[in-house]
């Protein structure tokens, strides 16, 4: 904690909430990738570049919580659509206030983090949780309790039934059905999980870094699928166990488990709680902790 920290957090907060969510998102997962690439091919001890997409535009922060935070602000204010509406960037709404709010939530994040951090973890390299899944999951609470009108988890409409959300509701309408689920946290998983066995923590950071860029496809309207919450944990299987299938298997599990988070906190919200942030604090702190008790030796594939 540091009054640097503070300041460069307001600046990145009102920054993420300039050019929108999830675009500051990709931008997160695009520095990563340049992080990895540094990391590997010139200097590996070059780690003080990851302050950048995860400390000073961390998603926890300026590169996506604060945009989360400004839209759900503004769409309580009637300056947007939808307070679940994490493209459109907060610039464009010509309206100082919504990107003071985006700069107020890079503080509320930078603190957040900075007290979750103060957690014992399980151990030397085990962190306890994903500390700016975390923060981006506490922010968006924070968020939506000050400027939601739906709750802590929203409710069902007179005549549908709380799990099952319409198209028109859905996190990810083309990304929901179990098929989708089922190809995509196996295929994520084998490549995240590859990228984990043969490059260690760089790795992982990598396969995060890939899928976090590759948003930026989806805010031009693609519909490519959200997958960095089935990457990055794949990925820390397969550092901790050397095992892709195992990497797969984690996968698997994550991409079931981020479409329950949807449809528990977003699909019936007015404002955006993240599945995926969700999905990777939640899994981070099982598969780290799995890894401190010798789950992985114990239960050993070869693959």
């Amino acid at each position: 904690m540091s009054a640097i920290g503070l300041l460069v957090a307001f600046g990145g907060g009102i920054f993420g909430a300039a050019i929108g969510a999830l675009p500051a998102f990709a931008f997160v997962g695009f520095l990563t990738m340049f992080g990895v690439a540094i990391q590997l091919a010139v200097a590996p001890e070059a780690t003080t570049f990851f302050s950048i997409p995860f400390d000073a535009f961390g998603p926890q922060a300026g590169g996506f919580a604060s945009g989360v935070a400004a839209a759900a602000y503004a769409a309580c204010k009637g300056k947007l659509d939808s307070g679940r509406n994490i493209v459109t960037a907060g610039m464009g709404l010509n309206s100082p206030d919504v990107l003071l709010v985006g700069g107020a939530f890079g503080i509320i994040g930078y603190v957040v983090v900075w007290l979750v951090g103060m957690v014992p973890n399980f151990g030397p390299g085990l962190a306890w949780t994903d500390y700016p899944g975390l923060g981006v999951v506490i922010s968006a609470f924070i968020a939506r309790f000050a400027w939601g009108t739906c709750g802590f988890c929203g409710k069902a409409p007179e005549g549908e039934r709380f799990f099952h959300p319409t198209d028109a509701t859905k996190w990810l309408a083309f990304q929901s059905d179990v098929g989708q689920l089922v190809v995509i946290g196996i295929g994520v998983g084998l490549f995240g999980g590859w990228l984990g066995v043969t490059y260690g923590t760089p790795g992982a950071l990598l396969a995060f870094g890939i899928a976090a860029a590759s948003l930026l496809l989806l805010t031009l309207g693609v519909l490519t699928p959200v997958t960095h919450h089935i990457a990055l944990p794949a990925a820390i299987v397969g550092v901790a166990s050397g095992s892709i299938i195992w990497a797969a298997i984690a996968g698997l599990i994550c991409a079931f488990v981020g479409e329950l988070f949807a449809r528990v906190f977003l699909c019936r919200g007015d404002t955006h709680i993240d599945p995926p942030a969700c999905t990777i604090a939640a899994m981070t702190t099982v598969f780290n902790f799995l890894t401190w008790i010798g789950f992985w030796a114990f239960l050993p594939i070869p693959i």
